[in-house]
């Protein structure tokens, strides 16, 4: 007997799950069937002999639904060791996928860091390794707690083994270089060394020097040739058949020098084979140099962390690891220390720096009920907060999580060189074949021959072409970083600078999401601070959003507020209230009029303020109307700039609410926006959302709440605001850690400078490979150009490369000005 679960559609009640449940029974082979209508699963015991899934599926759609294998995939992340170029990650890729079983693979050369799906019960992960470690690369498991520190760690012992090979290949490289070369170009030769006079000397001085080099580069054979033999060739190959073609053929002419042949010191490249490794070490070397530097954004990120928390367990004061802190333990943190861990102020007034996190320069005020960040900075005062969220549950770590994702997803756009430099090596090397061999066939000297194949080899870089993309997908997600901007993948990237259209949501996106005192209107002999006074004191214990607003007021202008004496709730209508003496009502038109209290006098500020799409409350003190108050949802300071450079970026701005047509056109008028969907229903907002996509643009959502997250999915690109619901955050493509809508117009023009970017880097890849192999291969030789030095080939290689890298960096420096 075998279990399976499987997926239903096209239930709608319980009636559909008991019809679908019973045409499974009815089955010869079916032993237990239980379908559930909320989850939408059928789990089914059955006689694999006598039935299989196309026969199940069969008597579920005879009953009027249809059934699909349930998927049940595991994601496995690797650590993988000892990639060096973009061929190397796609033979990876290319020896996983394979496996049967295998749903998707893919591998970030920049991070070494493989993402693999696949089904466990066709295929075990020590499979997946097992295959990785035949392609010649090195898999390890990753440690969430420790893994990206480890990174860090592994990727600077790598940079300094990398450095200490690329010295000790110089020291030896640079006197070899002098002796086989120099004396062609006038340069002083001591007479022992003369190749016509001492040949074995000149021979053996150089072979001695050589060797220490290849020592030195004893990866690129290692790997080159583990890799070819399993098929997968990739740079280090071409640099290993090369350079090694060139020092066995310069070792066999001084075995012939050896024996009498003194000619044969005509015929020496050890001197190309030592010059060559140590310029695609150098290369190399820049390389992951400049590849450390794309990954800034995280590297930061991870040292805002710290090690230790002071906690106060049982009144005392305790220095625990941090991965002994417990969520409900008290934290306290003292002037100027890093905030550990996410929590809730228990105690202390103080202004915390948040700009790691936020991007926002200015200090952020914290009192008891405040919440707190882990790597935040505390400012002046002593904090102790209360420990709400730790380890990868915290915002810091999400972030961390959140951009390491996204540099490791890879864009649309990569896929075109994922591809070319999967086949790109071995065309290489049937290229340098092939040229050889026409070459010796037109009656070269063996010496031309042997120039061309390595030069051919040598030059070709399909490490320009697959650093193009992730690189820049690297800069330009961790440059949004350091904005304040976490973009969630090479796609989102990709897609934003295609956006034609901006959906902006009204409520905490345009405005600042809760009401605002705005106006204040006295009756009789009473002024504005006494009635706001006696209201916020009525109002002192009040939830409601209004109430809120008027004792928020009432503390913004420095009035003194009390609780009342006395204080009755009217749902539905308001309060009443008996402050200092005086009997306050504060409520809608209703609670005047039960109350016979007069409204004549307000009645055309009421109307002017409710026409205004504010929402009104009526103040009435001993008996008679005092005030008129007013409040409404104020828009923040930088909506109207951000509604102009979106519009400056050539977006269309479209506002959606379902506030009244008059209450939205009057927020729409004061930040520019000129095309306003109002009275939307939230359950809507994705179809209107579907309605432009379908006119054929290509639409950003932004919103913050939980009613968004439906047409954030939707949209082509969903930003929520860093500051709204979880629900939302997650639903989105790009979070604005601010909240402020100027990051919308940045996403996109960074958006936009990271595809120019990757674009420049293609172009440049491509047209060097165009160039670079004919020239090498001699094909400019036959009209009268000159033959290209394997020498130059490895400077020319390596150059492409660190270029490539170079003008990827340039996006660290990206700035869209207001």
């Amino acid at each position: 007997m075998q279990e399976k679960t499987f997926h239903l559609t096209g239930m709608s009640c319980a009636s559909c799950a008991a019809a679908s449940q019973k045409a499974l029974l009815r089955l010869d082979g079916v032993q237990e069937c239980e379908v559930n209508l909320v989850t939408e699963k059928a789990r089914v015991v059955y006689d694999e002999n006598k039935l299989n899934f196309a026969k199940l599926q069969k008597a579920v759609q005879d009953a009027g639904f249809n059934m699909e294998e349930e998927q049940s995939l595991q994601k496995a992340e690797l650590l993988i060791e000892g990639m060096t170029c973009a061929a190397c990650s796609a033979s990876v890729e290319k020896a996983v996928k394979r496996l049967e079983g295998v749903n998707s693979a893919s591998v970030n050369l920049t991070t070494g860091h493989g993402v693999f799906e696949y089904d466990p019960s066709l295929l075990k992960l020590s499979k997946i390794k097992e295959v990785i470690t035949e392609a010649g690369f090195i898999p390890k498991d990753i440690e969430v707690s420790n893994a990206r520190e480890k990174w860090l760690s592994d990727r600077d012992k790598k940079l300094h083994n990398m450095k200490t090979r690329l010295i000790v290949s110089i020291v030896f490289a640079a006197p070899l270089l002098y002796i086989a070369m120099g004396h062609m170009i006038g340069l002083p030769l001591p007479e022992f060394l003369h190749p016509d006079m001492h040949p074995l000397t000149y021979a053996g001085l150089q072979l001695a020097l050589c060797i220490p080099v290849l020592f030195a580069g004893s990866r690129f054979f290692s790997k080159g040739f583990k890799t070819l033999w399993h098929r997968a060739p990739n740079m280090d190959t071409l640099v290993a058949i090369g350079t090694g073609s060139a020092f066995i053929y310069s070792a066999f002419s001084f075995f012939k020098i050896l024996s009498g042949m003194p000619h044969f010191v005509h015929s020496l490249y050890f001197e190309s084979a030592a010059v060559v490794i140590t310029l695609v070490m150098l290369g190399k070397y820049l390389e992951a140099v400049s590849q450390g530097k794309t990954s800034d954004a995280i590297s930061k990120l991870m040292k805002l962390r710290p090690k230790t928390a002071l906690v106060i367990r049982e009144g005392q004061e305790l220095e625990l690891p941090i991965e002994e802190v417990i969520v409900g333990d008290t934290v306290m943190v003292r002037p100027g220390t890093v905030i550990p861990l996410d929590g809730e102020v228990l105690e202390g007034i103080s202004s915390v720096d948040e700009s790691m996190l936020t991007g926002e320069s200015l200090p952020v005020e914290k009192h008891p009920q405040s919440k707190v960040t882990g790597g935040s900075i505390n400012g002046e005062g002593l904090l102790k907060f209360i420990v709400e969220r730790v380890g990868e549950d915290t915002a810091l770590s999400k972030i961390i999580k959140l951009v390491e994702d996204a540099q490791n997803k890879k864009a649309p756009i990569a896929k075109l060189a994922d591809v070319v430099s999967g086949y790109f090596v071995p065309t290489v090397i049937v290229i340098a074949i092939i040229a050889a061999v026409l070459w010796a066939i037109s009656g070269q000297s063996f010496d031309f021959v042997l120039t061309i194949f390595v030069s051919v080899l040598v030059i070709a870089c399909p490490c320009a072409l697959g650093l193009a993309t992730p690189t820049a997908i690297m800069v330009g997600t961790g440059r949004g970083a350091d904005l304040g901007i976490l973009i969630k993948g090479g796609e989102a990237l990709e897609t934003a600078h295609k956006i034609q259209t901006v959906v902006l949501d009204k409520t905490g996106t345009i405005t600042e999401g809760k009401p605002h005192m705005t106006d204040i209107k006295t009756y009789g002999n009473i002024d504005e601070n006494t009635a706001l006074g006696l209201s916020a004191s009525a109002e002192w214990g009040s939830e409601h959003p209004i109430a809120r607003s008027i004792v928020e007021e009432a503390q913004k202008r420095g009035l003194e507020s009390s609780p009342p004496e006395e204080f009755n709730n009217r749902p539905g209508r308001g309060i009443y209230a008996i402050v200092q003496g005086h009997e306050i009502l504060a409520g809608n038109r209703k609670l005047m009029d039960e109350n016979q209290i007069g409204l004549t006098a307000a009645q055309n500020d009421a109307e002017a303020l409710s026409g205004a799409g504010k929402t009104l409350m009526y103040i009435a003190i001993d008996g008679s109307l005092g005030a008129l108050m007013a409040a409404a949802d104020t828009v923040k300071t930088s909506s109207k700039e951000a509604v102009a450079r979106l519009q400056g970026l050539g977006l269309e701005v479209i506002m959606i609410t379902g506030d009244n047509q008059s209450t939205a056109q009057a927020i729409a008028d004061e930040v520019g926006i000129k095309k306003v969907l109002s009275e939307v229903l939230p359950q809507n907002k994705a179809s209107e959302v579907a309605n432009i996509q379908a006119a054929g643009h290509k639409v950003a959502m932004v919103g913050d709440g939980i009613n968004d997250a439906p047409a954030l999915a939707q949209a082509d690109i969903g930003m929520a605001i860093g500051t709204g619901t979880d629900v939302a955050v997650e639903s989105a493509d790009i979070v604005l850690m601010r909240g402020d809508l100027n990051e919308v117009a940045i996403a996109i023009a960074l958006s936009r400078a990271t595809i120019r970017n990757i674009k420049q880097n293609l172009f440049w890849a491509f047209f060097y490979n165009l160039v670079g192999i004919p020239f090498a291969a001699g094909v400019f030789y036959i009209f009268g150009g000159p033959l290209l030095n394997p020498m130059f080939a490895g400077a020319a290689m390596a150059l492409s490369s660190v270029s490539v890298v170079s003008n990827a960096l340039r996006l660290r420096f990206f700035k869209l000005d207001r």
